[in-house]
């Protein structure tokens, strides 16, 4: 399969465009791009070396921008599957506000400010570490993975487990063994929450070909490894703890909240209710909000007290 073809560019479209600025607002993905952005905060200001606040505010706005721009890109190129899917039929460009030759344009232009803004702004190997994510998820999870293998959002997923490192480097100049573990706990929570998310969008992804794990492997597959990898990041989740980066409490709480995570993945594994899977699903955003907001705390808690 041609990775590129006329009509992902948009060549035969010559309508006048009606896109208006919550469209293209829309093709950023504005809820992914809030989850990348906090991240990628976190990662900055647990770093052992804090930059000038004018730098870290441009860089996380540059991470942000880049993030917007993979969503453009990805939007762009899977207008012809969006269609087909009742949970992303009204995108932007398959419900005919913008036209995709725009949001390509869009996407590129984006990509190219962000990195070379990082890179001015902070230092160049975090804008590398920005650009690979960006092309990362654009080219090779997007235009590959996505529609040719069920591992798709396991080896895609690294590109949403990227920001906290893309934050540390940016302060840094250099990627840590924490900064690791931030982007290891992204990682591993991606599978067990977007194949939740699968299980009760089946059909959808059925009509669009996508092969996710249950249209492939079956759904008994998918719950058994959605539980394997739930036990993964419960420890996952502590090994900031584990390793002297954060405190006690810390540890206490993220495995809290990995026993909840194990909890409701083995509901899933237990039951066939859809209604398990959409309570993992929404548990799972809950979990990983909250595991970074309690390593963001808790290293302001030990700066603040000199430990």
């Amino acid at each position: 399969m041609a990775l590129v073809d006329g009509r992902h560019l948009g060549l035969s479209d010559v309508s006048v465009s009606e896109a208006t600025a919550g469209d293209f607002v829309a093709l950023l993905k504005p809820r992914v791009m809030s989850l990348v952005v906090f991240t990628a905060f976190v990662g900055l200001v647990v770093a052992p070396v804090l930059p000038n606040p004018l730098i870290a505010i441009v860089s996380i706005a540059a991470i942000a921008v880049g993030a917007g721009a993979s969503g453009a890109l990805n939007m762009w190129f899977d207008a012809d599957i969006d269609r087909l899917m009742a949970r992303t039929a009204g995108r932007p460009i398959p419900a005919g506000r913008v036209r995709p030759a725009d949001a390509l344009a869009f996407g590129l232009v984006l990509s190219a400010l962000s990195v070379m803004t990082l890179g001015l702004v902070a230092n160049w190997l975090a804008a590398s570490m920005l650009a690979f994510t960006i092309f990362f998820y654009a080219v090779i999870y997007t235009m590959w993975l996505k529609r040719s293998t069920p591992q798709n959002i396991v080896i895609g997923g690294a590109a949403g487990a990227f920001p906290p490192m893309i934050g540390w480097t940016a302060a840094t100049g250099t990627i840590g063994l924490e900064s690791a573990i931030l982007f290891l706990i992204i990682f591993l929570w991606t599978p067990p929450h977007f194949w939740a998310l699968a299980l009760f969008s089946k059909s959808d992804y059925a009509k669009a070909g996508i092969p996710m794990m249950p249209n492939v492997a079956g759904e008994a597959s998918t719950r058994r490894q959605i539980f394997a990898y739930s036990l993964l990041v419960a420890v996952t989740g502590v090994l900031p703890a584990l390793l002297g980066y954060s405190s006690l409490v810390f540890g206490v709480a993220a495995a809290a909240l990995g026993a909840g995570f194990v909890w409701y993945a083995w509901r899933v594994l237990a039951t066939a209710e859809t209604r398990a899977a959409k309570a993992l699903f929404g548990y799972s955003l809950l979990y990983l909000f909250a595991i970074f907001a309690l390593i963001l705390v808790d290293h302001i808690a030990m700066r603040s007290i000199g430990a």
